[in-house]
């Protein structure tokens, strides 16, 4: 089962938090501490991140695997039904299970969210699946973090995932770099159509890669909102904390009534 830690249990409702590849839990240290005043907090280590000990598994990854891996905590903890915050890939994992298990959900949240495999995704993952056997991996990861998170204001997020993605073993991240390689198709398939759960995309304006697919997405889904938070980019949890805290908690908390 993956590494999870709780925060908080004498709410009625949880939050579940989901992050993305490359990072851990530990991408979530600005939003725990408000949204645990509020909620009953979990938040996940996927495989192979963070304190993560899974050794059992299988040589691609799938987002049906590593998704289900997340309800997996939830069905151990008897957490019937959960509002999700995720950022990033932690995003496509979070829309699988609404694709699977929308039962499963209060609302979601979906921050930095990928949507789209974009062009300039779709290029970035094709020079990294070229060299994944030539250059040490974290080469490419810092590459890939530059690019998405290149201005002075990504400057704390760029850093922290750098860090964390230090701990990630070679196998795993060619595990994951699959994963995100063969995805497209099905993520346009999914994201064409509206769940009807009560959904908030956050974004940084200066989220280059991704936020122009969820700016067209949103205007077609009526149980979809967006919000752009200004001088952010892709890892806008942690370039602008306190306005995320606040939009995300008005959207959470206003779900409770």
């Amino acid at each position: 089962m993956l590494n999870y830690k709780i925060y908080s249990q004498q709410h009625k409702e949880w939050v579940v938090l989901v992050h993305g590849a490359g990072g851990s839990s530990t991408i979530w240290f600005k939003q725990i501490r408000a949204y645990r005043k509020h909620f009953n907090v979990l938040v996940v280590d996927l495989r192979g991140h963070g304190d993560c000990m899974i050794t059992n598994s299988p040589t691609k990854y799938t987002l049906e695997l590593v998704s289900q891996d997340i309800l997996d905590v939830l069905d151990s903890l008897k957490i019937e039904k959960a509002h999700f915050v995720g950022i990033s890939l932690g995003t496509m994992l979070i829309r699988q299970l609404a694709e699977t298990n929308p039962e499963r959900f209060h609302t979601m949240l979906l921050a930095g969210a990928v949507i789209r495999i974009t062009p300039r995704l779709h290029f970035l993952l094709g020079i990294a699946n070229t060299f994944k056997k030539m250059i040490p991996f974290m080469w490419l990861y810092k590459i890939f973090a530059w690019i998405l998170m290149p201005r002075k204001t990504h400057e704390s997020s760029r850093h922290l995932f750098i860090q964390e993605a230090k701990k990630i073993k070679n196998r795993e991240f060619l595990r994951w770099l699959t994963l995100t390689g063969g995805v497209a198709k099905y993520l346009v398939k999914i994201n064409e159509k509206d769940t009807k759960i009560p959904s908030l995309y956050i974004m940084g304006d200066e989220d280059y890669v991704f936020l122009e697919p969820v700016k067209r997405l949103v205007k077609e889904q009526p149980s979809s909102k967006l919000v752009i938070l200004k001088d952010s980019g892709h890892v806008c949890n942690v370039d602008q904390a306190v306005e995320f805290n606040e939009v995300s908690l008005q959207f959470l908390c206003n779900a409770l009534k």
